[in-house]
């Protein structure tokens, strides 16, 4: 039986691959393992919407395959899919009930790509509706369809967002590896604010078709797995490439970067990283990079005008009950559940949009990528950087549906707005909350994953959850 309360909650990838390989446990018992992780937890953290019913089928499937030597890469492992990236068959709802009734009819291409790997879909997972891309005001990790998600380090803290149900899902061990997906922090928050490692990858390197999108052109499918190399194993699975040895650490090359407006427990935590870097022979430096309000601007103007038109875009090709962002609106208008916590704004805001402000979002975009990708090259020529390590974002808060969330205080817009891969390292706690380190610069996501493994190797640290009721 595999055991899955230890720190990292599970084996590692490769030891999951060689039991089952070996016959020391089957894919069933590891499905099992997973839904009566799911069944005990789950009532704590309501990570999981669903369980996939065909996920008995899939691992006995997995079972012939291993038997008869024609195993695939991820063979018998069971993945969590956040609940906006298609599934046919199994609900798809980006969190919002006026799409709880009718599922995909295909799935998305990742998933397809998931299917083919061998690994068995276990479920869906629940996030902040629509991407929290629908309101200033919203709570992340909650959606009209599966309520809100709780981290489960502290049950009344947040869990971040938007892939809150797969980053909580692994952290508490209901699954191995589990899709996110990120336009801008929606992968790296969450696992930093939960304690796992969260990768979002290039730009590109993953298919976005079948994805319920924020923005076509930043959007980005992830991954939440409990270790770095769990994380590459199961993005090398995906998309065929080969993952790279983590890099030498002495002489490794880093800058620090604090972020902005940090609180001090997270600058002192982040201090205490660098020495740990330092020791092992990593050359830390202090670096700055820019924070220049127009390319922002021009990066969320261009996000807006790409929302009405890649969301219409997805609910014409998926056949969706609703099928234009007014259709939305007016649907959250009738549902007293949709708008009981937080209005529309943003969406509002989004149907504004002008045909003029269409045409500008592809010269606005290209700005506000070319600005991002220049900041990052140019402190990396300056100081002969392999990669940029920051605080990841602030310890979780507590959750507090009437007044909101906090301003958020992350690391993650530059990598994003220049489609760069980041990555975030579970490397310690602020009392009883996680904190992690994010990783950029290599425009190659194996590379900067080669080099997330080895700041790993140095000061990763993980711990099982306390499912805490709450802390001081």
């Amino acid at each position: 039986m595999i055991e899955t309360t230890a720190a990292a909650g599970w084996p590692s990838l490769t030891e999951l691959r060689g039991r089952l390989h070996r016959g020391e446990t089957t894919a069933g018992e590891l499905l099992s393992a997973c839904l009566d992780r799911i069944g005990a937890l789950d009532p704590l953290v309501r990570a999981v919407l669903a369980v996939d019913p065909t996920a008995r089928a899939q691992a006995r499937e997995s079972e012939r395959r291993i038997a008869a030597g024609t195993a695939r890469p991820l063979e018998g492992v069971p993945v969590l899919v956040k609940d906006n990236i298609d599934t046919a068959g199994l609900a798809t709802t980006a969190g919002s009930r006026l799409l709880a009734g009718s599922p995909p009819r295909r799935d998305a291409d990742v998933v397809t790509r998931l299917r083919r790997t061998g690994a068995v879909l276990l479920g869906k997972t629940n996030m902040s509706e629509w991407g929290n891309f629908r309101s200033t005001g919203a709570t992340e990790g909650w959606s009209a369809v599966g309520g809100q998600t709780w981290n489960p380090h502290v049950l009344d803290r947040s869990p971040g967002g938007s892939s809150s149900g797969s980053a909580a899902a692994v952290a508490a061990g209901m699954a191995p590896l589990a899709l996110g997906t990120e336009t801008d922090g929606s992968v790296v928050v969450p696992a930093a604010l939960t304690g796992v490692v969260g990768v979002k990858p290039a730009l590109g390197l993953l298919p976005g078709r079948g994805v319920v999108p924020v923005s076509r052109v930043q959007d980005v499918v992830g991954v939440l797995a409990g270790t770095v190399s769990d994380a590459a194993g199961c993005l090398a699975a995906l998309t065929g490439l080969p993952p790279r040895a983590p890099v030498p650490v002495r002489g490794l090359r880093l800058g620090l970067w604090r972020g902005r407006r940090m609180n001090q427990e997270v600058l002192a935590r982040l201090d205490l990283v660098a020495d740990e870097l330092r020791l092992a022979g990593v050359v830390v430096v202090p670096v700055e990079l820019p924070w220049e309000v127009p390319p922002l601007v021009d990066g969320m103007d261009a996000l807006l005008a790409e929302f009405r038109v890649g969301l219409e875009g997805y609910l014409a090709a998926r056949r969706a009950p609703v099928g234009s962002l007014a259709d939305l609106l007016a649907g959250n208008s009738r549902d007293a559940l949709e708008l009981s916590l937080f209005g529309q704004d943003v969406l509002e805001r989004a149907a504004g949009v002008t045909a003029e402000q269409v045409a500008e979002a592809g010269p606005k975009r290209a700005r506000a990528r070319r600005w991002a990708r220049d900041a990052v090259d140019r402190v990396l020529a300056e100081h002969s950087l392999t990669a940029v390590v920051a605080p990841t974002s602030e310890p979780a808060w507590r959750v507090d549906h009437g007044a909101g969330d906090p301003p958020a205080r992350n690391t993650s817009t530059i990598p994003a707005l220049a489609g760069l891969p980041n990555l975030t390292v579970p490397t310690g706690f602020i009392g009883a909350l996680p904190f992690g380190v994010s990783v950029f610069g290599p425009a190659d996501t194996f590379a900067a994953l080669a080099v997330a493994e080895a700041v790993e190797a140095v000061c990763g640290e993980r711990r099982a959850p306390a499912f805490l009721p709450t802390t001081g």
